[in-house]
């Protein structure tokens, strides 16, 4: 069962290659998939090889805090008696001024504490290296309080940690959407790979985190225009939400709220 926020509901990644919306990343009406979903995917390819069918459900919904997300989609995931449930979020959180990832700590300690108690397994993620993004940079330092944390709350509990942050292809601006903080299709792609891994698994694609050839340079005239566009497109809505203390998930309801089968690939 995945619980948590835009990175695991799948913003971006539209099956069948639908062209995205230019100025909210994917038109509202399309589905997304995502790692969590991949992910669900390859595990039932896996179960399928002992005849075993593999159900599951995926309650994330974008823009979402740390603390809806432990308060209203975790119980409601413990409720279905998950093996594995993920847990991942606290970025939302950090991007605003006053997120402060002592106190996110604490509160997903909490919730993983809630989930072993119930015989799940359960799945945490570091928060992505923003070190080369222009809008979420700022916040690189509290991000890695807040994976020190990750890490050692998966290490009292017995948890499993998906590392995005050490993930060398992440740093290629080709893994990540327009707007600059969710993945392409590709991205996601390879975070399932990492997924596997951090379950302890053999990933699909050995190849799985090997960075892309370089490109060559852009000319500083379209990285200036290709700026001018991000920050007409994307970064000023973002800002304007934030300012009138909305949320791109508001009304939204999770794409998959019941556990079904899902089919091998």
């Amino acid at each position: 069962m995945a619980t948590g926020d835009s990175f695991s509901e799948g913003l971006w990644d539209v099956p069948g290659g639908e062209p995205p919306s230019r100025t909210s990343g994917v038109d509202p009406a399309l589905p997304v998939r995502g790692w969590a979903d991949l992910l669900a995917g390859h595990l039932a390819d896996r179960r399928a090889a002992h005849e075993e069918p593999f159900e599951y459900a995926n309650l994330a919904i974008r823009g979402r805090l740390l603390e809806p997300i432990v308060r209203e989609q975790l119980p409601v995931a413990l409720g279905m008696n998950p093996d594995l449930v993920s847990i991942i979020g606290g970025g939302n959180d950090l991007l605003r001024p006053n997120g402060d990832p002592d106190a996110l700590g604490a509160l997903l300690e909490g919730a993983v504490a809630r989930a072993r108690a119930s015989g799940a397994d359960v799945l945490l993620s570091t928060g992505m290296d923003t070190r080369d993004s222009p809008l979420v940079r700022r916040t690189r330092s509290r991000t890695g309080v807040m994976n020190a944390h990750v890490w050692s709350i998966a290490q009292r509990h017995g948890a499993s940690v998906l590392d995005v942050w050490g993930m060398r292809s992440l740093h290629d601006w080709r893994m990540w959407a327009p707007d600059r903080i969710h993945l392409t299709t590709e991205g996601h792609r390879r975070v399932a790979q990492a997924a596997l891994v951090a379950l302890g698994l053999e990933p699909d694609d050995e190849r799985w985190d090997d960075p892309l050839a370089p490109l060559p340079p852009l000319p500083r005239y379209a990285r200036l225009r290709a700026d001018a566009s991000w920050l007409r497109d994307h970064a000023y809505p973002w800002a304007t939400r934030r300012l009138r203390g909305s949320s791109s998930g508001a009304g939204r309801h999770p794409k998959r709220p019941e556990p079904t089968q899902v089919r091998s690939s």
